[in-house]
């Protein structure tokens, strides 16, 4: 599949991955919360993947894209989970570090410079700098299973991270269209980052509530492909290999 990569203008700097299913009364408060984040320190776009929205997302994007040149949307003509909105979205960015957040509203936009800037302070070997978020503002049950995910993932991974599901992350392009893709892959950012020998960063980030609307995503949904998942990057951590280190001889 070709990449999806617009031909006129020069490339941003920094590309900003939105995936959104059904927010239409999200989209302009958070667009503008971006742009207020990010105006005037890097030369940006914002890429929103509609994945396959039944209300009035796509209506409401292209109305805000008449007043933002830097905005982008890409749509799915049905839905293909958060996982394949945010790998198309990644394909398409013009900007060679990639900043995503969730499109509920719950993600801060102003935490997303000090993720970009914590990724360039560690250097070329830093692929990930993820966002841990402090205060959750989900319901008691919401934290008591992401704890006891969090636990189990951190027990069979070993990643360090004890906050995979935080939608705040910036990471280099290049690094994320090397890890192998599947349903799931964006909860498991870190540990497979680590497998292709790239160093983390982690950042504190505030929690809140959702601007509006509800949950597209629930527990029950994800708990045993949650488990298929987990088991199946717990095998690719093991098979991986040392990449050999090979040079062309030109001597006779």
């Amino acid at each position: 599949m070709p990449e999806l990569m617009p031909d006129s203008g020069a490339p941003p700097a920094v590309s900003i991955v939105v995936p959104v299913r059904n927010e239409a009364d999200n989209v302009a408060p958070l667009i503008a919360e971006i742009a207020a984040a990010l105006d005037g320190r890097w030369a940006y776009e914002i890429v929103y993947v509609d994945d396959g929205s039944t209300d009035a997302t796509p209506q409401r994007l292209m109305a805000l894209r008449r007043e933002r040149a830097n905005l982008r949307q890409i749509r799915h003509a049905k839905s293909c989970g958060q996982s394949a909105a945010v790998r198309t979205g990644v394909r398409a960015a013009r900007g060679g570090i990639v900043a995503t957040l969730d499109g509920d509203g719950q993600n801060n936009p102003a935490f997303i410079p000090d993720l970009i800037r914590a990724l360039e302070q560690g250097g070329e070997r830093c692929g990930l700098a993820a966002g841990q978020r402090v205060g959750r503002k989900d319901t008691g049950f919401k934290k008591l299973q992401s704890r006891v995910a969090n636990k189990v993932r951190d027990a069979i991974l070993r990643d360090g991270t004890r906050d995979s599901g935080c939608g705040l992350k910036a990471f280099r392009r290049e690094v994320f269209l090397a890890l192998p893709y599947f349903d799931g892959l964006h909860r498991f950012l870190p540990a497979l980052v680590r497998r292709e020998g790239y160093d983390i960063v982690y950042v504190d980030v505030a929690d809140r509530p959702r601007l509006s609307g509800v949950s597209n995503y629930g527990f029950f949904d994800r708990l045993w492909v949650g488990l298929m998942d987990l088991a199946g990057v717990w095998w690719l951590i093991r098979r991986k290999k040392a990449v050999p280190a090979a040079a062309e001889v030109n001597e006779c």
